[in-house]
């Protein structure tokens, strides 16, 4: 995750200006500048939060870019991450069990950040190949723990 700058996206000539929406999947070109990065090509790939049928699921959609936007900083690659993101935002089994995956979602961010450490009560959902994977084995058990987890996580990032 990085951020970019991109100049009169806003006005109505702008080609990019569809593309470069809040919530949105894109594919961006890059130019690396003198004060950071420049967007130089877009092509849209998709917006969850304009897709979205109910408030209930815009509610998620925001909730999972809240969080990314509070924990990472700077340049990250986090491909994990970016699966578990795209999983999250787009699978209508997941967003029918949304308060269960925002809690999954969280761990397995806070884990790769290096906010949560691995514990034997929750290793099953961290090491899970996707987080699909991690909702099956999800039981009632995680929910306290998660908790916690996430509120002590979330005061130790000062924000």
């Amino acid at each position: 995750m990085l951020w970019a700058t991109a100049r009169s996206v806003r006005e109505e000539k702008s080609k990019q200006r569809h593309a470069l929406q809040d919530f949105s999947f894109v594919r961006v070109s890059l130019v690396k500048g003198k004060t950071g990065w420049r967007i130089g090509s877009v092509e849209a790939l998709g917006n969850p939060f304009l897709q979205a049928s109910s408030r209930q699921e815009r509610a998620h959609v925001n909730f999972v870019v809240t969080q990314l936007r509070r924990y990472i900083h700077g340049e990250h690659t986090l491909p994990e991450t970016y699966e578990d993101v795209q999983a999250v935002l787009t699978s209508p089994v997941l967003i029918a069990r949304q308060q269960v995956c925002e809690s999954i979602f969280l761990l397995r961010l806070l884990y790769v950040l290096g906010y949560v450490a691995k514990k034997e009560t929750f290793s099953s959902l961290i090491e899970s190949e996707d987080i699909a994977t991690a909702l099956s084995l999800y039981t009632e058990a995680h929910a306290g723990e998660i908790e916690k987890v996430t509120l002590s996580a979330g005061e130790i990032s000062h924000l």
